[in-house]
């Protein structure tokens, strides 16, 4: 048993993830615990040099679910795994369930392919809980509206956050345990009090 907790936040861009992760940190922090508040892609310096590639330059499929996985593992071992076997907690906005939504679900990459990746990188590695912020992919799109200029997955069709979406809920059902699914288009009040619940039982 690991002495930290790890805790993932997912959903399609405009679900809500970041509204909610200040308040999370908040609360976990409130319990003296201490918390490392990190990103996928990113968290390392090379996993930010990988992320400014991956949001911003064209490439094929499978080169990006690569670089997502050279990303990640170089976060689990630089990052998350050293702040957990200290006793720290590690709230991520998105991990490997994101893969298996954008890259599999998004860009139709073989399920297969990506769990070679997984199997080698993470070696049977997840988080304690994942928070999935599900919205509809047109309540997503009329959120992303006015945001900040659009990166390159935020730039596509409303059809592939759906096909994201559905690769998400699946992810869901096939493990109810870890994952939650909240209602993201109820406000931000009800959220809350889901969330206060969810976290009090971890």
């Amino acid at each position: 048993m690991r002495p930290g907790k790890f805790i993932t936040l997912e959903g399609v861009d405009g679900a809500g993830k970041s509204t909610h992760l200040d308040y999370i940190a908040g609360k976990i922090r409130s319990r003296g615990v201490e918390l490392v508040v990190t990103r996928e892609p990113g968290g390392t310096p090379l996993g930010e040099k990988l992320r400014a590639l991956l949001l911003n330059d064209s490439m094929q499929p499978d080169t990006e679910l690569m670089l997502m996985y050279a990303a990640r593992a170089e976060h689990v071992a630089a990052l998350i795994k050293p702040a957990l076997a200290r006793g720290a907690w590690v709230l991520s906005d998105r991990f490997a369930d994101a893969s298996y939504a954008y890259q599999c679900g998004g860009r139709g990459i073989d399920a297969g392919r990506l769990q070679a990746l997984e199997d080698w990188t993470l070696a049977g590695f997840k988080p304690d809980l994942t928070l999935l912020f599900d919205v509809s992919a047109e309540l997503a799109e009329a959120r992303r509206a006015p945001a900040r200029t659009a990166d390159r997955f935020e730039q596509e069709q409303t059809a592939f956050f759906a096909r994201v979406r559905e690769a998400y809920l699946k992810r869901a059902q096939a493990e109810p345990g870890r994952i939650h699914v909240i209602d993201a288009s109820h406000s931000i009040e009800s959220i809350r009090v889901e969330l206060d619940r969810i976290l009090e039982r971890l």
